[in-house]
């Protein structure tokens, strides 16, 4: 029979890095992943994206578009899971603080994408044991087409981290 006294965290199998690990020019990419009408029609539902370009090929195909149109949102919104499924940010990330983001093209349903992760600032914060961590992600489509990019602004731990107490 097993106590509370003998139950034990088990250490973690994998760990983010500390702010002081991510130098500006450090740059990596993700793993890819193509984005399917499932996906589209998902988020699409559930964000209440009821625009006629997401819903109505024939709609989008009267603005220009080749394809089922994926909204920016859409983009965004995987392009941030594949830097997270890198772990770079397991258990060290605190805080997302900003971001600036700007579409550089049409995604459809079928393209693939991986996203260019720079490192653009780094440096300690106000508060001891945590950094402030710019960097600029370019999310690129299966012909290596700059579809989207954004620059977030994240609260990193430290190596010298310590969790306040409440």
């Amino acid at each position: 029979m097993t106590t509370e006294e003998t139950i034990i965290d088990a250490p973690p199998l994998v760990r983010g890095l500390t702010y002081e690990e991510m130098p500006v020019g450090q740059v990596f990419r993700t793993a890819r992943r193509t984005i399917t009408e499932t996906d589209l029609v998902n988020f699409v539902t559930w964000g209440g994206f009821t625009e006629p370009l997401f819903w109505d090929a024939s709609h989008a195909a009267d603005g220009g578009y080749t394809g089922r149109l994926v909204p920016g949102g859409l983009t965004y919104c995987l392009a941030e899971g594949l830097v997270l499924q890198t772990n770079v940010l397991h258990g060290t990330g605190l805080a997302f603080l900003h971001m600036e983001l700007t579409v550089r093209g049409p995604v459809y349903v079928g393209d693939t994408l991986y996203a260019v992760v720079e490192t653009t600032g780094c440096r300690p914060s106000s508060k001891p044991g945590r950094g402030v961590v710019t960097s600029r992600i370019t999310v690129r489509n299966q012909r290596d087409e700059d579809v989207l990019v954004y620059t977030p602004v994240r609260l990193i731990r430290g190596r010298d981290y310590v969790a306040e107490t409440r």
